[in-house]
């Protein structure tokens, strides 16, 4: 290094400096750091302050080149040591200039804290990433937390204070001498650039972004770290612009951001004869920060780890969240390592800002031996494999597809863009499949007018003009042309301005066909994506092989998520609401390609639902007051609490749109004072309220769950929450034979074991109560009288069948009887929840006949599949009289039998 040779031999007490700090130390040292701030405050004048600061840096660039050349230092050790002295001696240097200031001026006061204000200084680039070479620039954004005025005797305003602080700070730091410079100074990625403002409020930045932020300021926002000055201040307003950076849903407009980024700089450095450019260049640093800036871009308001300057870290978390294989990651790495040591060593020579390779024979040399290779033609040999390697996963990665497209395409295009006459688009489309194609034609213009389309941005119209095209053959050779493309049309209108999407669809050929198959077959399913299109990334992978989860590993997902958003509780129930919006339409594609069959379904639906509740119970707790939570806090480890699930939700037997029958339960153990019970009701009827609210309430990702308490003790009459001695005494005193019937598919879905337990010899109790079997045949026939009377929608030429004669509730009926008429005699039948699992046990133990049994079970899978089916449709449980006759005269043979004709 000539640098390093110039400046021992120019200062003689250097070299003596650098070796009292051994390079053996393997580590940059914060004492040395810290060291620096003294001599700095001590500085009798501005002059002295230039100086020291010039050779200070020099002093430890020194020290820091001679442990990076003696092998001591790592790349991570180099890029930490030299990124620490940036921070270090810009802050020092802050600190000075702003005492200066307000020794003149006085503090600058925030008009509406009245409190003192200082500088936030963030740091971009490779110094907000911890990332910087020997002689990199560093880009700065300076700002301050909010207006006012300083209070001395010549009053400035806040925004000129600290204009004029910035100034003197990029003087200081920018400024060569004789002694050099600190470090070259690039403020340009500030708002409005150059001819922006040099400081701005925390406010005027909020708003520059939100207004007119764009994609490449998001990108560099990435690295964006407070630096120097108030660092508490600097990390709310960080938090306060990170929505900006990181979007909520996966964010695929990021490929488009990168791709027209890197086409300037491939045209820039085209103009300038610069394609041994390392950084800049093909295979070179700026594309391995890109492939994972992207993916930060994509996925970081969803995975909050991804959140971060650090590009070491962002890689480990992309592996950990399996978006990166680690042998990628790896290999990258290790190019970037080589890439970086390149780099500073160009730079080493004469501290100079360069990330060309050499012409020069001579200095082509340098660089081999610098790199540890015998001679340059090895060198180029290993730089150029890795190379190589960069360009191939950031062309896998960016390219648009290459590959010859059908010729048919074309002509898709020609149709979007109305480039040919009607009769041509017409007779296209018809010979693609479309029964209607006049009609097609008209409802695809239609979208070109229509008001999404035209309130749309620029690049809102590019992501829809290149995602129609391909979306339209995938409709084409799919089932039903005319109809696909009816609730095609939906899914974007119902999608809206949120054009991400559309470029998500656009990236991702994958994603595109899977939602074309699928509303092809599911009209649910076109009305459940338009309604929540942040589902769409559930399409990203095969949906077909996606695996469905048990209920622990549901709420083990779960926490992991809601954990980020601990304390708020808007956060979490929008997390909840769209973890289980996406995992329907999982459900649902896995039914539609035969992977699943209706009970599967059904349970798969219940266990999402069991987890949920589980999760919901501890954000709402968490959300109660501290008031709340302080009336118990003395007995808090001896309080239990239980939700109970009735119905379909506690025979796992969940259809897409259930709601959930729900009875809330408490108890302590041991038991608590008597002057307690009231304290401890209040508290549970809080926690109950909490839990309602946060299930029913609409956000912006819908409802979580309708529910339905009114089977709790009492009714609408009764208390919201139940201890379970009250809900004992109640079941066996004072509920009647309904009550009883619907505690037959009840279980506690979440609360403690001991708790369940107390639940379940309750259950038992009652279930295995002795009864006359005459009256309760006549309750039960009653009731199912009174509910057919209501809502039965059975005609003359439809079958109703959840509610006709021979349908789904007679077999819960016929299963539900038997198990209070002899549960006494046989306690074996008491266990089962679900209808098909009693009727099973019902067999088994000699109640009804195995014949019997094995029929209504057929009948009731039968029934349950085509009502899954018809929801998929979104057409009402009926179906034509004639349709499955067989069955429906088996179950009312089988009432007959037990009920008469009732």
């Amino acid at each position: 290094s000539r640098y390093l040779a110039r400046s021992l031999s120019a200062d003689e007490t250097l070299a003596e400096w650098v070796l009292s700090h051994p390079a053996s130390l393997g580590f940059w040292s914060g004492s040395i750091a810290e060291s620096l701030r003294q001599p700095l405050a001590d500085a009798a004048d501005s002059s002295e302050l230039y100086r020291l600061l010039r050779q200070l840096r020099r002093r430890c660039m020194c020290l820091v080149a001679w442990a990076d050349l003696a092998g001591v230092y790592t790349l991570d050790d180099t890029m930490a040591a030299v990124s620490e002295l940036a921070d270090t001696l810009i802050d020092a240097a802050l600190e000075r200039l702003y005492a200066d200031l307000c020794a003149r001026f006085g503090a600058p006061i925030g008009a509406e804290s009245g409190a003192p204000i200082r500088m936030v200084v963030l740091g971009l680039g490779k110094l907000g990433g911890g990332e910087l070479n020997y002689s990199s620039d560093v880009d700065l954004i300076f700002c301050f937390a909010e207006g006012g005025e300083t209070d001395g005797p010549r009053t400035l305003s806040n925004e000129e204070f600290f204009t004029r602080l910035g100034r003197k700070l990029v003087q200081l730091l920018d400024e060569p001498s004789a002694d050099g410079f600190v470090f070259r100074t690039d403020m340009r990625l500030r708002p409005n650039g150059a001819s922006g403002p040099l400081a701005l409020s925390f406010d005027a930045m909020e708003h520059y972004y939100q207004a007119h932020g764009r994609d490449w300021e998001r990108y560099a926002l990435i690295k964006a770290r407070v630096v120097a000055g108030d660092k508490d201040r600097g990390a709310e307003l960080l938090a306060t612009l990170r929505p900006f950076v990181y979007r909520k849903y996966l964010d695929f407009s990021a490929f488009e951001s990168i791709r027209e980024m890197k086409g300037l700089i491939d045209r820039e450095l085209e103009r300038k004869g610069r394609r041994q450019d390392i950084k800049l260049g093909r295979g070179g640093i700026r594309e391995i920060e890109f492939i994972v800036q992207s993916h930060q871009l994509i996925r970081g308001g969803r995975e909050p780890a991804l959140q971060t300057p650090s590009l070491h870290k962002a890689f480990d978390e992309l592996v950990r969240l399996e978006v990166v294989g680690a042998k990628d990651r790896d290999a990258l790495m290790e190019a970037y390592a080589f890439l970086r040591n390149t780099e500073h060593r160009l730079q080493m020579v004469d501290d100079m800002q360069t990330q060309k390779l050499p012409s020069d024979e001579g200095e082509r040399e340098r660089l081999a031996t610098a790199m540890g290779f015998d001679g340059w033609g090895r060198y180029e040999e290993a730089l150029q494999r890795r190379r190589d390697l960069v360009q191939s996963h950031f062309t896998r990665l960016f390219q648009t597809d290459q590959r010859e497209r059908p010729a048919e395409l074309d002509t898709y295009i020609d149709v979007w863009f109305g480039t040919r006459s009607d009769a041509v688009c017409g007779q296209f489309l018809e010979e693609q499949g479309f029964a209607d194609p006049l009609h097609a034609l008209e409802l695809i213009r239609g979208i070109r007018k229509g008001r999404v389309y035209q309130s749309f941005s620029r690049n809102g119209r590019e992501r829809l003009d290149r995602m129609i095209p391909p979306a339209l053959r995938e409709i084409a050779a799919g089932r039903s042309p005319d109809q696909s493309l009816v609730r095609f049309i939906s899914v974007v209108e119902g999608i809206g301005r949120r054009s991400a999407y559309f470029a998500l669809l656009a990236e991702n050929p994958l994603a595109l066909k899977q939602l074309v198959q699928l509303i092809g077959t599911s009209s649910w399913v076109a009305r459940w994506i338009g309604q929540h299109p942040v589902i769409l990334d559930e399409l990203l992978d095969p949906i077909a092989s996606a695996g469905l989860l048990d209920v622990d590993s549901i709420r083990d997902e779960l926490a992991r998520r809601l954990v980020r958003h601990a304390g708020d509780m808007e956060a979490q129930m929008d997390l909840l609401r769209e973890f289980k919006n996406g995992y329907l339409l999982r459900v649902a594609a896995l039914e539609i390609a035969g992977a699943l069959d209706a009970l599967a379904v059904r349970r798969a639906l219940s266990d999402l639902a069991i987890a949920m509740l589980g999760e919901v119970v501890g954000v709402a707790e968490e959300s109660l007051t501290a008031r709340v939570r302080d009336q118990v806090a003395g007995v808090r480890e001896q309080l239990m609490f239980g939700v109970v699930g009735y119905g379909k939700l506690g025979g796992c037997e969940l259809s897409y749109s259930s709601d959930l029958d729900l009875v809330f339960l408490f108890d302590s153990d041991p038991p608590v004072d008597a002057t307690l019970d009231a304290t401890l009701g209040y508290y549970y009827s809080r926690l109950a309220q909490r839990i309602m609210h946060v299930l029913n309430t609409t956000t912006r990702a819908g409802v979580l769950y309708e529910t339905d308490i009114r089977l709790r003790p009492s009714g609408r009459s009764g208390t919201m929450v139940s201890s379970i001695r009250a809900f004992d005494e109640y079941q066996h005193q004072q509920a009647w034979t309904w009550e009883h019937q619907a505690l037959v598919r009840a279980r506690m879905v979440t609360g403690p074991g001991t708790l369940a337990d107390r639940f379940e010899r309750v259950r038992s109790s009652i279930l295995g109560k002795q009864r006359d079997v005459e009256a309760l045949s006549q309750d039960v026939a009653e009731m199912r009288r009174r509910m057919t009377t209501a809502n039965c929608r059975s005609t003359e030429t439809l079958f109703d069948l959840k509610l006709g004669d021979g349908g789904i509730v007679d077999v819960e009926f016929i299963a539900q009887f038997h198990v209070l008429a002899e549960g006494a005699r046989h306690p074996e039948i008491l266990g089962p929840r679900g209808t098909i699992e009693i009727l099973e046990v019902l067999g088994e133990a000699g109640v009804v006949s195995r014949a019997d049994a094995d029929g209504l079970a057929d009948a009731y899978r039968e029934y349950l599949a085509r009502e899954l089916e018809l929801k998929l449709q979104e057409q009402p449980s009926l179906i034509d009289a004639g349709e499955i006759r067989d069955h429906r005269e088996f179950v009312r043979a089988r009432w007959r039998d037990r009920f008469g004709d009732t």
